[in-house]
């Protein structure tokens, strides 16, 4: 029979553990075994240990989330933190710490940051609604049915006259016939004075 057609049995590292284990109760050597099942003797050793003291349940991987979190905040102080802010609903977390700070001075006062989280955990955080975006809404042209039904004005941008002066001219025109019916300019000189001049065609 080729290996390929061989019918491999899949097995999770619990029943491993346990086959391992069972083999050792059975009264094999530790040595063989750890070889034999692709693992250290420390590794064998700890697993056979954890058995006789935890039993089955011992073989089985333990958390590895630390028993005492040195930065958490005291149950007290937080219970403490959501007292005050069920008093003063409106007030924020800065101003629950510093009612904290001076009520109790005793207290290590936690961040702000944490007395919001506090503040989150038990609901107490208004969320603030999301303001809608403006989007703006573009004004067409109106459809002018002849002449003189609309009139648009435009800046055509500055050119520099022989003077060396700067002319800013402004028409007004009609949309149908595109006649220019006016003709404002701004003459910008060297110091800052516009100086307004209509030109009427």
């Amino acid at each position: 029979m080729r290996e390929e057609d061989m019918p491999w049995k899949e097995t999770s590292v619990m029943d491993e553990r346990m086959r391992f284990v069972g083999r050792l109760l059975s009264g094999e050597k530790m040595a063989p075994l750890c070889r034999e099942f692709g693992i250290s003797r420390v590794t064998g050793h700890k697993i056979w240990n954890r058995y006789r003291q935890d039993g089955a349940k011992g073989v089985y991987n333990r958390s590895r989330a630390p028993h005492k979190h040195p930065n958490q905040l005291p149950y007290e102080v937080e219970q403490l933190i959501v007292r005050l802010k069920k008093e003063k609903p409106k007030w924020g977390a800065p101003k629950i710490r510093e009612l904290v700070s001076r009520k109790y001075p005793g207290i290590k006062l936690p961040a702000t940051s944490t007395v919001h989280q506090a503040l989150d955990r038990h609901g107490l955080v208004n969320k603030k609604r999301k303001r809608k975006k403006y989007r703006a809404i573009a004004t067409y042209l109106s459809i002018p049915k002849g002449p003189n039904d609309l009139w648009c004005t435009d800046f055509k941008g500055q050119f520099r006259m022989g003077n060396h002066n700067y002319c800013f001219p402004l028409t007004l025109s009609d949309f149908t016939s595109r006649f220019v019916i006016s003709c404002d300019s701004a003459v910008f000189f060297s110091f800052p004075l516009f100086v307004n001049k209509t030109v009427t065609i």
